[in-house]
């Protein structure tokens, strides 16, 4: 009968020491969550997707299995903003040919959470303008990565007085447009009554707006300013589009992309192609 040896000492520090390694990376990969890599021209880009959303999150998944962004390009690219992609005409589409007008064919439902904003190198769904999309629901397979800028606390504090008067601007103008046959109508009767409810319509429109405007004003917290002012993003973003992930490998290539040169319509002059998106 053959007898076992005993490990030494050193071997089973040895061991011990490749356990620990193994449960250690095994540790890192969970923490990562569901992450994505997207193969381009350019490079590799590594996403982790934010359980929150899950709408976004299972959408994307969706599409990826279905090899739906096999072959697509990066069809929108503004240098300091963000590089934007999913229009299905984009694959093997001619050279300067306008694109961004197709998608999935349908929108989801909006996922806006404070705790996740647009810094540099966050996920996050394109959509339509509030003025014809006020739920501001997602599309259903555009995406963009944030590319952005640093900001000094100065202009980052002259850029949220901007962005929340131009807010508060539209906000009044969409309300007041609400009120436009009752408006014409008392300007047409012109007698004194009419002037009154004019000036109670004016009262009921700004308060209307002031009560909805608490919603959607943007306040930056202590975690966005120092971000903003140190790693950079898209602030005047904030509060309007569901981001739902953030490059954890990969920022360089996102960089890359961003300083392609571009046409009129921000379309690269060379094409950068997502050649696969892979579910690690």
């Amino acid at each position: 009968m053959r007898s076992i040896k005993p490990y030494t000492n050193i071997e089973m520090k040895k061991i011990f020491y490749c356990l620990m390694v193994g449960v250690l990376l095994w540790g890192c990969k969970q923490d990562e969550g569901t992450v994505l890599r997207l193969e381009t021209s350019l490079g590799d880009v590594r996403l982790r997707l934010y359980d929150e959303t899950v709408l976004h999150r299972e959408n994307i998944l969706k599409l990826v299995r279905n090899g739906f962004y096999n072959g697509l390009l990066f069809h929108r690219v503004i240098q300091d903003f963000m590089i934007q992609t999913g229009d299905p005409d984009s694959r093997m589409a001619q050279t300067g040919t306008f694109l961004g007008d197709k998608d999935a064919g349908y929108t989801l439902k909006a996922e806006i959470l404070p705790q996740y904003f647009h810094k540099k190198g966050a996920l996050a769904a394109a959509r339509e303008g509030d003025e014809v999309n006020p739920e501001r629901n997602s599309s259903g397979s555009h995406f963009y990565i944030v590319k952005g800028k640093v900001y000094t606390q100065e202009e980052l504090t002259e850029l949220v007085e901007k962005i929340n008067h131009r807010r508060f601007t539209a906000l009044l103008n969409t309300i007041k447009a609400s009120k436009a046959e009752e408006i014409a109508q008392c300007r047409l009767r012109g007698d004194s009554l009419a002037f009154e409810r004019l000036k109670d319509i004016d009262a009921e429109i700004l308060q209307t707006a002031r009560h909805q405007f608490a919603a959607d004003k943007l306040t930056l917290s202590p975690e966005q300013e120092k971000i903003y002012t140190t790693i950079g993003g898209t602030p005047h973003l904030d509060g309007a589009y569901t981001v739902f992930g953030e490059v954890i490998e990969g920022l360089d290539v996102v960089d890359k992309i961003s300083a392609v040169p571009v046409d009129k319509n921000a379309r690269p002059l060379e094409n950068v192609v997502i050649e696969k998106i892979v579910i690690e």
